[in-house]
This record gives structure tokens, C-alpha cells and sequence, in this order.
């Protein structure tokens, strides 16, 4: 850890300017997240087009911000809603909304905050430690190894996200498609331009995720879903617990933080799956002291929601050590970077090392900040679920089409975005992952690029690609990622 640098950006990220882009970030997260069906990747795509004009290390500060407040935001919705606001809160639905209905919303509430707070916490320093070393490896790694780790998160995120694993592949090879519209970088041929000038630069990353994100979920809500009012439990006051709520919670906290961070390293695709087996532990666990599960257990929120956290803050470990998104949010993040010309991964801790870690500082800001925010004015975050849908999904379809105009000016990216908007309907229709098809819009062209540099410097060799360990050891471990369920599935059939 860079100690010199470290200090450098704390003392940056706690500028009055700094601070109060970290702290409109967690207000508008939480408040995103609070909102049913918008989460973070939503939330930050957004507001991509409005930070064009502001300085690259206030925006990615409020970009975090974000990140986090938004996790937090979606465990209201799941307590006094049961609706999760985003996937990552599906889990804490089961108990944190039957302790609400039980008239326990503040303990649930303020046990998510804390959890979040501590799991944050305890993620962002291991985050602090451990990007360094893995930029320090990354500098030594060849494009045929970076190439493999961009397959392994291909293979990853395609196989185990969605409903099976084809149209897992399917969306990812729709991203990989559609990353290649444009201009080749080193030939300057055109590729599925079809003859349209404007289609020569490509489409804007921005454009794509917004529409999906945004355009896609407003017409699917607009077609299947439910624009009623939803009832909803009443909560005011303050988020506050009890001597044997904090008892019940510091081991589900910790426990949901160990499984959360190393899942969101790995290319797993998400927080569905270390929210799903910190549930699960907790309720075994909880088996042998009480059968509160299913009833309102403190420790089915608890878990979760520090697994959630965890999750988000483990993400920023490859997407800034390497460059490598492992989830959908981190992918919006990666387009935040680039959006300001700044190249993510090994270098950028020498490049701009008072950026990277003044960013790595407001994290731990933003993380205070959304305690601080959230204990008191939980009650207030619950009067915006009584927004009406027309109108919410309105302001989202007019966020979307503005941000999609202003980055240049040219009415052909309306159209782009309400074409990737149908696409998105469609996606969501269907049952077709989006993360997929985003990794592969924005790793697809870094892949393309490693691989012609490891055939380049081998004369056209394609040993090169398993010519080192590292490589090697990547693609078994796709292999054995992408085998494992399958091969339990056929053993759990035999047995029955």
C-alpha cells in the first residue's frame, strides 16, 4: 500500500468541493436505490452524460458514492415494500419485510445500515491493500494473459447469469457484435457500419448502457408491469436497535463481509449469489439458537445486506488493479473511466496515483457518510416509495433521451438509444441477461486488441495464447467454473 499517496488523496477527497460531490453521490444513491426496479448500474448510467463538464476526480468520488448509496438504497424498498430495488436486495426481502410487518422496521432498517457501513468499511481498506499487488502483477502480465482474463470473465458471466446458460452466451455474443460496429482501431476498415457514416464511430458506451438500463426497464414496466400503488409498512422515526439486535447481528455482519468481497472480485456477475449463500448460512446457523427464519430473523438481514456491500467495494479491486469489470455496475463505472480518458488497470496507479487513491479514499467517506445519512432520515427515504410509477418512470425516459443527446449534440443518438431501447424490452421480455452483453460491448474491443498483440509479438503463433502459466492456470479455471454445475446437476439426477 502506498502510504505517501494514500494520505495525498485523503487529504484531496476531504476538499469542500470533493465533499460535496461524495455527499450529493450518496444522496442520490440512496435515493435510487430506494426507488423499485432502479439500481446502481441505472443510477450511475444516468448520470453519466451530466458529469461531461465536471472534474474527473469529483465525478468518479460521486460515481462511488453512488455505487455504495445505491446498495444501500434497495434494502429500504425490501423491508418496507417487499420489493427488492435492486438484485442484490432479493434476499433481504424474506426477513427484513416480515420484521417490518411484525413492527420491527427500525431494527431491520438500521441493521442494514450498519451492516453496510461495517461490511463497506472493512471491504474498502482490503480494497486499499490489495489493488496495489494486483497492479504490481498486472505490469507483468502478457496480452496473451490478459486476453485469458477477459475469456474467463466472458465464460463466467456469461455461464452463470440468466436463466440458462445459452442465453447467457447469446447476450454476451450480442455485446461482442455490437462492440464491433465502427471504425477497426488498426486498419481503419469499417465493420457493420452498412454504409452509414454516423455508424463509423461506433455507438457511444453511454448511449448503449442508458438505453438498456433505462429505455429497456421503463417499457417493459410500461407493458408487464404494475403501475398501481403497492402498499407499503409504515416507518417513522428513527433506524434503531436493540442491546440483543446488536448481539445477533456482529457475527452475520462479518460473516456476510468474508463471503461478499471475494465473490465480487471474481467475475461471478453480481451480488445475487454471495446475498443468496449468506441467507443460507445464517439460517443454518440460526437453527441451532432459535426458528425465527421466515418470521422476521435479524440475521437474514443482517448477512445479506453486509454480503451486498462487500460485494460492490470487492469489485473495485480487478476493475481498477486491471481494468476488468465483474459485474454490470462495474462496467458503467469502467465506461465512467473512459469517459474522461482515463484507462483503468496496472498503470493507473503510476500514471495517476493521487486520482486512483483519492477515489480509494472518498470511498471510505462516502461509506460515513451513508451511516451518518441513513439512520436519521430512513423515514424520509420511505416517503419517496410514495412517488407515483407515471411519474418516476416519466422522469427516467427524459433523464435517458437528454443524456443520450447532449454527449454530441445529434439527434441519430435518440434513435440509437430508443433502438437499444426495444433491444433492452426485448432482453428483459425473454429472460436474456444484460450484463453479458455489456462486458462484452466494452471487453470485447480490449479483447480484440490483446489478442492481436500476443499474436504480433509470437509471428502469428497461436501457441502464445497457453504459453504461460498464468493463462493456463485462467482457462482451467473457466473450465472448471463452467463444468462444476453441470457435472452436480447430472450427479443429483443419478442419485434421485
Amino acid at each position: 500500500m502506498d502510504f505517501a499517496n494514500f494520505a495525498e488523496g485523503f487529504a484531496a477527497s476531504l476538499t469542500l468541493t470533493n465533499l460535496m460531490f461524495g455527499l450529493l453521490g450518496t444522496i442520490l444513491g440512496t435515493l435510487v436505490g430506494v426507488l423499485p426496479g432502479i439500481g446502481p448500474a441505472l443510477a450511475i448510467s444516468l448520470l453519466l452524460p451530466v458529469t461531461l463538464t465536471v472534474d474527473p476526480t469529483a465525478a468518479l468520488i460521486m460515481f462511488g458514492a453512488i455505487y455504495y448509496g445505491t446498495m444501500f438504497g434497495g434494502s429500504t424498498t425490501s423491508i418496507l415494500l417487499n420489493a427488492p430495488g435492486e438484485s442484490g436486495s432479493v434476499m433481504t426481502t424474506l426477513e427484513g419485510n416480515k420484521m417490518a410487518r411484525n413492527g420491527r422496521a427500525g431494527a431491520a432498517l438500521a441493521t442494514a445500515a450498519i451492516g453496510s457501513f461495517v461490511a463497506g468499511a472493512i471491504a474498502t481498506g482490503i480494497v486499499a491493500m490489495a489493488s496495489p499487488a494486483i497492479a504490481w502483477i498486472g505490469v507483468r502480465m502478457t496480452p496473451a494473459d490478459f486476453f485469458a482474463m477477459m475469456v474467463l470473465a466472458f465464460g463466467t458471466v456469461g455461464a452463470v447469469l440468466g436463466q440458462s446458460v445459452i442465453r447467457g452466451l447469446l447476450s454476451l455474443s450480442m455485446g461482442l457484435v455490437l462492440g464491433l460496429i465502427g471504425l477497426d482501431l488498426q486498419t481503419g476498415a469499417a465493420r457493420l457500419t452498412f454504409d452509414v457514416p454516423k455508424m463509423t464511430d461506433g455507438i457511444e458506451t453511454v448511449v448503449l448502457i442508458v438505453s438498456l438500463f433505462a429505455l429497456g426497464e421503463v417499457l417493459y414496466v410500461a407493458l408487464y408491469g404494475r403501475l398501481s400503488p403497492i402498499d407499503r409498512n409504515a416507518f417513522k422515526g428513527f433506524a434503531t436497535m436493540t442491546k440483543s439486535d446488536w448481539k445477533r447481528s456482529w457475527g452475520p455482519w462479518l460473516r456476510g463481509t468474508a463471503i461478499g468481497f471475494p465473490t465480487g472480485v471474481l467475475p461471478a456477475g453480481g451480488s445475487e449469489l454471495p446475498t443468496f449463500l449468506s441467507y443460507s448460512l445464517e439460517k443454518r446457523l440460526a437453527r441451532k439458537k432459535h426458528d425465527e427464519f421466515g418470521k422476521g430473523a435479524i440475521e437474514g438481514v443482517a448477512g445479506p445486506e453486509a454480503a451486498n456491500n462487500a460485494n460492490a467495494a470487492g469489485a473495485m479491486v480487478p476493475l481498477l488493479a486491471l481494468g476488468l469489470p465483474t459485474s454490470a455496475t462495474a462496467a458503467v463505472m469502467l465506461a465512467a473511466f473512459q469517459q474522461f480518458d482515463i484507462k483503468p488497470g496496472p498503470l493507473l496507479f503510476t500514471d495517476q496515483p493521487v486520482l486512483v487513491w483519492t477515489l480509494i479514499a472518498s470511498l471510505f467517506i462516502g461509506n460515513l457518510l451513508l451511516l451518518v445519512l441513513n439512520l436519521p432520515l430512513a423515514g424520509v427515504w420511505a416517503k419517496m416509495l410514495l412517488i407515483p410509477a407515471p411519474y418516476l418512470y416519466g422522469g427516467i425516459v427524459l433523464f435517458a433521451l437528454v443524456g443520450a443527446y447532449v454527449l454530441n449534440g445529434d439527434t441519430w443518438e435518440i434513435w440509437v438509444a430508443l433502438v437499444i431501447g426495444l433491444l433492452g424490452l426485448l432482453f428483459r421480455r425473454f429472460g436474456y441477461p444484460v450484463t453479458p452483453l455489456i462486458l462484452g460491448v466494452i471487453l470485447g474491443p480490449m479483447a480484440e486488441q490483446e489478442f492481436r498483440r500476443a499474436l504480433q509479438a509470437s509471428a502469428g503463433d497461436p501457441s502464445i495464447l497457453i504459453a504461460t502459466p498464468f493463462s493456463v492456470t485462467v482457462y482451467v479455471l473457466l473450465a472448471i467454473v463452467i463444468a462444476i454445475p453441470k457435472l452436480y446437476a447430472l450427479w443429483k439426477n443419478k442419485i434421485a
